[in-house]
C-alpha cells in the first residue's frame, strides 16, 4: 500500500535531531557532554581520573599547564577575603 506525502512527512515529524545540552565542567569550567570525563581537565565529580598532560607533546604541555595554573589562581582568589583596597575597586 501506498502511503501519502501527509503520512510521510507525519513519521518524519519525529526523526529531527536536537541538539546537545552541554554543562560547565566544575574544575575548568569548560562546556563538556554531561556524565563524561572533561576532555580539557580530566576531572570527572570532583577528582582526576586522566592525566591529560601526560598524553601532549612538550609545547603543548607547558601551554596546558599555563593555563591550568591561571585558572586555579584565579579560583583560589575568589575563595580569598578582599582586602580594603580590591573592596574599593568592586
Amino acid at each position: 500500500m501506498r502511503h501519502t506525502k501527509s503520512k510521510r512527512n507525519r513519521v518524519r515529524s519525529h526523526h529531527a535531531l536536537s541538539s546537545r545540552q552541554l554543562t560547565q565542567c566544575g574544575h575548568c569550567k569548560a562546556e563538556m557532554i554531561p556524565h563524561t570525563v572533561c576532555m580539557n581537565c580530566g576531572y570527572y565529580d570532583g577528582r582526576e581520573v586522566i592525566n591529560v598532560l601526560a598524553k601532549l607533546d612538550k609545547k603543548d604541555r607547558k601551554k596546558k599547564e599555563k593555563e591550568l595554573h591561571a585558572h586555579e589562581s584565579e579560583s583560589a582568589k575568589k575563595g580569598a577575603p578582599l582586602n580594603a583596597a580590591e573592596l574599593s575597586h568592586k
